[in-house]
């Protein structure tokens, strides 16, 4: 009897990890390599940084060979459907798909706190949820992540605020929590690092480090060395 609720007890912990949405992602349990596909706006696509140092880029450098990672960012897009410029259309995010990721991260709605996208603010959670479940039904199945932005200093850039961005990082927390999803916190990775925001919107090459260095803590559970081309 003993022996049966150990065994019970076992199998209850390994299906717990396995759902849980933030356990750290093993390559070795995957076809290598661990397909990454990192979903945003100008902020994923690089701009701000030099170039070829976009966060992405520097996530593969923090990865390595086990992992693949591929940016389909999209300068000035939107999660919302109706906003002005929606990633919805985009051929990047139907090459996402045809990607058949193992991971998708992301980083939507900066630009929807623009006051003209601002006006359909009321369809967020739900775009937000078609977009995840649009990836959750690729035969993948991959593990999703959603990231809070990252912050907008003082009073902003292009229409652009940190007061509607506070309110969407409210409602990607729950909607994370309600779907299960995991999250990403780039918003905590720039806080106070207004140096960093030079426009007070898009990351230079050291903010797209630091955005590189939260992906791979949560992804792999471990702590990031330094990108390789950083700083010092």
């Amino acid at each position: 009897m003993k022996s049966i609720r150990l065994l019970s007890a076992v199998l209850t912990l390994a299906t717990a990890s396995a759902a849980d949405p933030m356990a750290p992602i093993k390559p070795d349990t995957y076809k290598a390599p661990v397909k990454v596909a990192c979903i945003g706006d100008s902020i994923t696509e690089g701009v701000g940084a030099e170039q070829g140092r976009s966060y992405p880029t520097q996530l593969q450098e923090l990865l390595g060979d086990k992992w693949k990672v591929s940016n389909f960012g999209v300068s000035g897009r939107t999660l919302l459907k109706k906003g002005d410029h929606p990633y919805w259309i985009e051929a990047k995010y139907q090459n996402a798909l045809k990607s058949e990721p193992d991971v998708v991260i992301i980083m939507l709605g900066t630009n929807d706190t623009k006051p003209q996208n601002w006006e359909h603010e009321k369809e967020f959670v739900a775009d937000y949820t078609e977009l995840v479940k649009s990836f959750q039904a690729l035969p993948s199945k991959p593990r999703i992540y959603a990231c809070r932005p990252v912050p907008v200093p003082g009073e902003g850039n292009f229409g652009i605020n940190e007061k509607n961005l506070q309110e969407w990082i409210k409602r990607i927390n729950k909607l994370a929590k309600d779907m299960d999803i995991g999250v990403i916190d780039m918003h905590k990775a720039l806080e106070r690092k207004d140096e960093m925001l030079p426009d007070r919107v898009h990351p230079n090459t050291e903010g797209a480090s630091e955005m590189a260095k939260a992906a791979f803590e949560a992804l792999t559970g471990d702590k990031a060395p330094k990108p390789a081309g950083a700083k010092k």
